[in-house]
């Protein structure tokens, strides 16, 4: 509405500039009033915004520099010259209005997950409310095509869940009964019934639209450069300008005091700083918009400006690096099958939740037949005992075997042994192990082609588990068996390897990993697995769980700066010159509006090209 407000003022404003152009009146009085008549309709609501703003003190902005020059040019004759100015001037913020529109817009398209309605489940009825109204405990329905409201937990139906408005992830999510559900993706193809666990303003969605949302209040260095760079030179310039005014005339007397008039006052046209002002906050805020759109949140630009020195990246294991999800990865018998020593172990395990326990029942597979369970016995720090169909069975690790003066395997293993005897005999073991994420290996390649110097793991596994997963993964550096408080100790040391300049990363997902999140120049958190500790106290979470994000966010980075310091340059570059021919009388006042208004148009257009950044890694989400 604005724009279209402003383009029929400029095609009113015009049409009568053009016709007093070109008609020429005889009579000068007419002739001036006409000029005067398209500069107001054109350019009326820049003079209304300068004087505005020089009644509050807010003397120096573009409005005011436009004002000065055109109205100066009235003063020494040059009607059509301030008319002409002013009418290209409000063309070229046209474009610029426009091109920051579209900028926004596909800002906004990429952040489109805030739901409009919830489906609340009251008894048999089904009523349409705000998202803001439902309670934890409420059960709500998610119709074919509909967003998640709320983050819940699926009670009846199954479907296909679109989850790349969050996490950039292409391919749909099974869901069932018992599956997470985060609010913002699309149901595809079945209806769902859910439990909500969080309230609107605790879920994933809104927590996300408040990450971005606010991720411009933390100013980069370059917007912080920005700002006080336009506080100090846009008063320096009009000084400047006013010399160039009044010395060149009053040194030189054979010099018209007319000439060097207009060469000050395009010299301040020029001087205008909008498209820095404008095109630098801009690349930020999209840099931001494509991160998150690659499933990474980033929680301010001073964090997504500083991701660019990364030197060291430092990982948690299990979480991060692993799935930390505990599994069989071998079973070992001499005496029997695979699946009799399995069911041996499952039924040993049965009443028990330990991870370890539940991972055992889970490759066995099948139901359990607790009558031929009997006796069963925890034995803390051992394992467990049993009578299973009349023989008694033992389940633990070597301790356990030792205690029992029963002689077991003893060759290197990676990972947790599982050993299990029956009436005094030793019959097999069973190994299990976290496993690592699929794309931990390619996230490893993917930091050092984005020149990341040195790659670390703190991990409180066992020496052997923490070399294992170190080579597989291709890390330069590991430190095991290392307790919470030792992470943060072994985090200072690591500090001392970087540059001056260069920034540190640290990488977890638990909430003892918070103190260490925080310590670290840019904390990230693993959100998806991730606890409300770590993702409070990280400056950026990668919403898919992939370690692979940490590269694009990177590689996002640099692309935003390189935007940025182009700009920068760009924008100075031009400027400078023109400044100087403005000086020496060789620029004209369209040159002048060109420098201003055409750098700005340019400069935004750059800046939009933020938002086709890819991801650094192959096998990842595509943009």
């Amino acid at each position: 509405m604005h724009n279209k407000k402003r383009l029929m003022r400029v095609l009113g404003g015009g049409a009568i500039y053009a016709a007093t152009f070109f008609l020429e009146f005889d009579n000068d009085i007419l002739n001036i009033a006409m000029f005067l008549l398209g500069y107001f309709i054109i350019g009326g609501d820049i003079v209304w915004k300068a004087v505005k703003n020089i009644l509050r003190g807010q003397v120096f902005d573009e409005n005011f520099l436009m004002f000065i020059a055109t109205i100066g040019a009235f003063a020494i004759g040059d009607y059509e010259e301030a008319v002409g100015v002013m009418l290209f001037f409000q063309v070229g913020e046209l474009f610029q209005s426009y091109a920051v529109d579209q900028s926004r817009k596909s800002i906004a398209g990429l952040m489109d997950i805030r739901p409009d309605y919830a489906n609340l489940r009251r008894g048999s009825e089904i009523v349409k409310v705000d998202p803001d109204e439902i309670m934890v405990g409420d059960e709500i329905v998610i119709k074919t095509g509909e967003k998640i409201p709320l983050d819940a937990v699926v009670i009846e139906g199954g479907s296909m869940v679109d989850t790349s408005s969050l996490t950039g992830e292409s391919v749909p999510r099974e869901v069932t009964v018992g599956s997470e559900l985060l609010s913002g993706c699309i149901n595809i193809n079945g209806v769902l019934t859910a439990r909500v666990t969080k309230e609107f303003g605790d879920s994933t969605v809104s927590k996300i639209l408040d990450l971005v949302e606010n991720a411009s209040n933390k100013k980069s260095n370059s917007e912080n450069f920005i700002t006080k760079f336009a506080r100090y030179y846009t008063p320096s310039v009009v000084v400047l300008a006013l010399l160039l005014a009044v010395v060149p005339p009053l040194m030189y007397s054979d010099q018209g005091f007319t000439k060097w008039l207009v060469r000050a006052l395009t010299f301040l046209v020029i001087s205008c700083p909008c498209a820095l002002v404008i095109s630098i906050p801009l690349s930020f805020f999209g840099g931001i918009g494509r991160a998150s759109k690659l499933g990474v949140l980033v929680k301010g630009s001073n964090y997504l400006e500083a991701l660019a020195k990364t030197e060291i990246v430092v990982f948690d294991k299990t979480g991060t690096l692993t799935k930390g999800v505990f599994n069989v990865q071998e079973v070992h018998s001499e005496v029997m099958s695979r699946d009799d020593l399995l069911e041996l172990t499952a039924c040993a395990e049965n009443y028990s939740n330990h991870p370890i326990s539940l991972s055992l029942k889970r490759a066995y597979g099948k139901t359990i037949d607790n009558t031929v369970i009997s006796d069963v016995k925890e034995l803390p720090g051992y394992g467990v005992s049993a009578r299973i169909r009349g023989k008694e069975v033992l389940v633990g690790n070597d301790k356990l075997m030792k205690k029992m003066k029963i002689s077991y395997f003893k060759g290197e293993i990676i990972g947790t042994v599982v050993h299990v005897a029956a009436d005094g005999k030793y019959i097999g073991y069973v190994v299990i192990a976290d496993e690592i994420k699929n794309d931990a290996p390619g996230a490893i390649q993917a930091l050092k082609g984005e020149k990341v110097k040195h790659t670390v793991m703190l991990t409180g596994d066992s020496k052997s588990i923490g070399e294992h997963v170190a080579k597989k993964l291709g890390l330069d550096t590991v430190y095991t068996e290392l307790l919470p408080a030792d992470k943060v100790e072994k985090l200072e040391e690591i500090f001392t390897q970087k540059s001056e300049k260069g920034k540190l990363v640290f990488v977890g997902d638990g909430v003892n990993d918070a103190p260490v999140l925080a310590r670290a120049d840019i904390g990230i958190a693993m959100g998806g697995v991730g606890s409300d500790a770590a993702i409070e106290a990280a400056d950026i979470v990668i919403m898919t769980d992939e370690p692979s994000k940490i590269a694009t966010a990177i590689k996002v980075s640099k692309k935003t700066l390189a935007i940025v310091k182009q700009n920068i340059v760009f924008a100075l570059g031009v400027k400078g010159a023109v400044l100087i021919m403005g000086a020496m009388g060789i620029a004209s006042m369209w040159t002048a509006v060109f420098a201003d208004v055409g750098v700005s148009v340019i400069a935004i257009l750059n800046a939009m090209r933020v938002l086709n950044i890819r991801s650094s890694y192959n096998s990842a989400v595509p943009a």
